[in-house]
């Protein structure tokens, strides 16, 4: 029977949340661990999965260098047919752990490897030219379809089978073409497109064009000294209680907060909800996250103008690229309306 070795973080291993993200590299050979299961079910009698390994996002992040080996070398003892790695949804941090570490066995071992992640999980714009990428769901409500995906295409790659295109064989586009026969001709294709499309209903180009988010950078400010500098966070900073209930993930909505007279963001009125890490240190001192002590010292020495009276505020983890653009196009007319001439835009 072929081999696989899965890869998985702390949390899909139901060893902890966060307060478990420093989690070492642990090697289970013989255990099928958390979505294993589901893997296994997939891949019954044709690919047996031999180890399941375990590392925290934040311990293989901080330490890359010592957990890709710790890996490679697990893997290597193993000898699989296919490395499968997560799905990592829309978690970032393990997203850019499944991506990394694929691309380190495929070009270090020559093992093939497979992951999925939700396409704006930061790990797929990094790998997915690199690595068989499934897309997925935002998060692991979506197991089932990833399976569906990410099954089919570990036992093609675990079999040494040709790989199709990426709209054949479900993975995320990655730049190579592969050609392959259509049952109607170019034309046809095209027409039943326009007509699709002229009567408004849904269609599917046949050549997507790759979306660029590029933003020209503005002149430097020529003065600072005269200048109101605004501060913005996606690290979750909120006063103590979270009053407006920003979701802890995948933010529905910001913040707007008043730090008139605020010259520091202290442990008695300061918080962040944001679930995405480790929030001891950020609860201890929010400034941490957003300088507001920083900033009220640079105002005093006359380096800026001054420090604008309102922040804004929502949570990063897992929440939409949309949804992040609606927050800020609405909140930049305001800062705007204000006279606000930068914004500090600080994340976790």
């Amino acid at each position: 029977m072929l081999k696989a070795v899965h890869y998985i973080n702390q949390f899909f291993a139901n060893i902890g949340g966060e307060e478990k993200a420093d989690y070492p590299v642990e090697v289970r050979v013989g255990e099928v661990v958390g979505p294993g299961l589901a893997l296994k079910q997939g891949l019954e009698g044709e690919v047996e999965i031999v180890a399941t390994i375990i590392c925290g996002d934040s311990y293989f992040n901080e330490n890359l260098e010592t957990a890709k080996a710790e890996i490679l070398a697990a893997v290597k003892e193993q000898n699989p047919d296919v490395f499968i790695a997560g799905p990592a949804f829309n978690a970032g941090r393990y997203g850019v752990a499944c991506g990394t570490i694929c691309d380190a066995v495929q070009e270090e071992l020559g093992i093939p490897a497979v992951t999925g992640m939700y396409v704006e999980n930061p790990g797929a714009d990094m790998f997915k030219q690199k690595v068989y990428t499934v897309p997925t769901k935002n998060s692991a409500a979506g197991m089932r379809d990833a399976m569906k995906k990410l099954v089919p295409l570990a036992l093609k790659l675990a079999k040494k089978e040709p790989i199709g295109a990426s709209c054949q064989d479900n993975y995320m586009p990655n730049g190579v073409r592969v050609n392959f026969f259509e049952k109607e001709t170019g034309s046809k294709r095209a027409v039943d497109m326009l007509m699709k499309k002229l009567a408004g209903k849904p269609f599917e180009t046949e050549y997507p064009m790759p979306s660029f988010d590029r933003v020209a950078p503005n002149p430097a400010i020529k003065d600072l000294s005269k200048a109101t500098i605004a501060l913005v966070t996606s690290g979750g900073i909120v006063p103590k209680g979270n009053p407006d209930h920003i979701e802890a993930s995948n933010a529905s909505h910001y913040g707007e907060y008043d730090i008139t007279g605020v010259m520091d963001l202290t442990e008695a009125e300061y918080e962040t909800a944001h679930g995405g890490y480790d929030p001891v240190y950020a609860n201890e001192d929010a400034d941490r996250v957003l300088p507001v002590d920083v900033l009220r010292q640079f105002e005093k020495e006359g380096k800026i103008g001054k420090l604008h009276n309102k922040f804004y505020t929502t949570v990063g983890n897992g929440t939409a690229v949309k949804s992040s653009l609606a927050f800020a196009e609405e909140f930049s007319q305001k800062l705007i309306a204000d006279g606000v001439d930068a914004v500090i835009l600080t994340s976790t």
